[in-house]
């Protein structure tokens, strides 16, 4: 009964396309007609010749690794990494090492170490396999954003890996069929691994390594990628639309853009402009908050936006006036919400460890390099006094040649800074800023209505836990995606909404309003909401107010519970790797040894502070000593 009761919530929180779409795509799949659809022989196709690419002068972010024009600097972090690279270790998720060696498979989940069958036709492949564990463990090296790092080791120490990074590919290639195995699995893969092979193509362009053999098999497998791209878009435009759709969408644009010759290159660029388009403008609000509600996934899309813009540029092209406005509006959001100090934002939302295009060594969590590079696009200016390396990479000088719209420099605000439109409220002053979510966008909601994140003197002192792994045990996954690791409030053993399968929640929480505003004393955040539907009739409707002490650091948080269950227990909860935070509370005090992921794949643990009552109301001082 609860997967028939699980499927009529699925189809009404769903619209008549999607469904109908769904339904297709299933049928297709257990048919066998996405095995004829998608061919897994690689033919030769028409392409420019390897003279004739290399004749080519401009349309990129530069010509040729000769032609880079970037200060050279001998980073020992880049040299590090670079050499652990080529002795076959890889980088997981930004963080963690894993020594694959040289002679990898590509299809061995190095957690688990479950081989996928490379012969079987990606429709077959289960992609949330319990016994197989997390397949982006599979996807990572797969993606050869690793690529750029190498370059880069070669620009900056003036060394030559073209053949190690050419022989990669080409292994790749071998090991991975048209369209078998769980590399083909999903597009949005298979548009970051070309994306990645394009750049370096165009760093090495002159190298002898690049022979003609060896530029036939790599152009005909980008070919025959772009075309599975191409012929499996409408599961990303209707089923997914979020960055998937953008990346994928943008990759047909510019594969059309950098081989005009191909068959159907005039087909994929156009078509993938008009979806791009699209999709930048159904994907971002008009206060620049970002469908998903996550900051990682907002910066996925700022690297690909820059992708586009620039070299857009350099082919003398622009997009509608809205992708710039809503662009500048994104690139206002993360800098609005980041610590200056370090370049850090909240852990917020659901985070893989994505970073597609890697062109400086700093931190993951610091999105200073991704901004900066966007901002100077948009402003001609720095973001922060100077220009990252990945905006010398990407900048290239290009657009100061195409007439589109320019912005102005963004400036930092303080006091209190609204995104209405998204449910994002912040409090900044000097020392501290207070990050607080109350609002939904056109997905189902999240688990974690009312979540306060805490900055003081650049410290994530009360913190969102993060994501951890999308695909490992149940109450892993509810842990981190559940309300549990998120301050805010939980009755009982109840999330705010009701866990379906994968990754869909139901009963989403209604907000009934949020606002902030300035006293004498203090600036105050105020919210209702109604959640835990599946909880109480009607669902238990709860107002926090979020008082911050002027130049203090000291906040007093107050929730008020209405219809909920008077045998159960509210429970007001709190993260911090901490010890100077001190809570005073009418509620109970219970700490507990909760979680927190600062990168994917990581755990460490974390204090997790509850505040329990079965009354009407709790109120908590916090306050943080030096």
């Amino acid at each position: 009964m609860s997967k028939i009761s699980n499927l009529i919530r699925v189809v009404r929180s769903k619209s008549p396309r999607y469904i109908a779409y769904r339904g297709w795509h299933t049928l297709q799949k257990k048919t066998g007609l996405l095995e004829m659809k998608f061919p897994t022989e690689l033919k030769e196709v028409s392409h420019p010749s390897l003279s004739e690419w290399r004749s080519r002068k401009g349309g990129y972010f530069f010509d040729s690794r000769e032609r880079v024009q970037i200060p050279r600097v001998s980073h020992l972090e880049l040299k590090e990494k670079a050499q652990r690279m080529l002795k076959g270790d890889v980088l997981f998720f930004s963080k963690a090492w894993k020594p694959l060696g040289l002679d990898y498979d590509w299809v061995t989940n190095p957690e688990t170490g479950f081989k996928y069958d490379n012969r079987v036709h990606w429709s077959k492949i289960e992609s949330l396999s319990k016994e197989a564990g997390d397949i982006k463990f599979v996807w990572e090296k797969s993606r050869f954003s690793w690529l750029l790092t190498i370059c880069r080791y070669d620009y900056h120490f003036e060394e030559d890996h073209a053949e190690f990074v050419f022989s990669q590919i080409l292994d790749w290639i071998e090991k991975n069929p048209l369209n078998c195995g769980p590399n083909y699995v999903c597009s949005q893969e298979t548009s970051i691994r070309i994306n990645n092979w394009l750049f370096a193509l165009h760093f090495y362009k002159n190298s002898p390594a690049v022979t003609e053999e060896r530029w036939n098999k790599i152009i005909t497998s980008i070919y025959w990628q772009t075309e599975h791209v191409y012929h499996n878009i409408n599961f990303s435009l209707i089923t997914v639309r979020n960055n998937h759709a953008i990346t994928e969408t943008l990759t047909l644009y510019l594969m059309g853009l950098m081989f005009p010759t191909m068959p159907h290159a005039a087909k994929w660029k156009r078509n993938g402009k008009r979806w791009f388009e699209e999709e930048v403008d159904y994907q971002t609000e008009d206060d620049g908050t970002y469908i998903q509600d996550s900051m990682n996934y907002q910066r996925v899309v700022i690297q690909l936006l820059t992708y586009a813009i620039a070299l857009a540029d350099a082919h003398g092209e622009t997009f509608n006036d809205v992708v710039y406005e809503k662009t500048y509006k994104q690139l206002n959001f993360l800098y609005q919400c980041q610590e200056p100090s370090n370049g850090w934002l909240p852990n917020y939302g659901a985070n893989d460890g994505a970073l597609f295009f890697p062109l400086s060594d700093t931190d993951y969590r610091d999105y200073r390099p991704q901004l900066d590079a966007l901002h100077r696009l948009l402003t001609d200016k720095p973001l922060y006094g100077d220009f990252s390396e990945d905006a010398l990479w990407v900048g290239g000088g290009n657009h100061a040649a195409v007439q589109r719209n320019m912005f102005p420099k963004i400036e930092k605000q303080y006091g209190l800074v609204s995104f209405e439109r998204g449910g994002y409220y912040l409090i900044r002053e000097k020392d501290t800023l207070t990050f607080i979510r109350c609002g939904l966008f056109k997905k189902n909601g999240s688990t974690d209505q009312l979540h306060v994140d805490v900055w003081y003197k650049g410290e994530n002192v009360l913190m969102d836990g993060g994501s951890y792994l999308y695909n490992t045990d149940d109450e892993t996954v509810r842990y981190f995606r559940g309300t549990q690791s998120h301050n805010t409030i939980m009755l009982g053993d109840n999330d705010q909404m009701k866990k379906g399968p994968r990754f869909m929640w139901f009963y989403p929480p209604t907000i009934v309003s949020a606002s902030l505003r300035e006293e004498y004393f203090d600036f105050l955040f105020e919210g209702k909401i109604i959640a835990f539907k599946h909880v109480s009739e009607g669902g238990v409707t709860i107002r926090r107010q979020v008082k911050k002490i002027k130049g203090n650091a000291e906040w007093e948080v107050t929730d008020i519970f209405e219809n909920a269950p008077e045998d159960i227990e509210k429970r007001q909860l709190w993260h911090t790797k901490s010890d100077r935070v001190r809570f005073e509370s009418t509620g109970d005090k219970v700490e507990k040894t909760g979680w927190y992921s600062d990168y994917y794949g990581v755990r460490e643990p974390a204090r997790q502070i509850e505040l329990v009552t079965k009354d009407n109301k709790i109120v908590t001082k916090i306050s943080i000593t030096e």
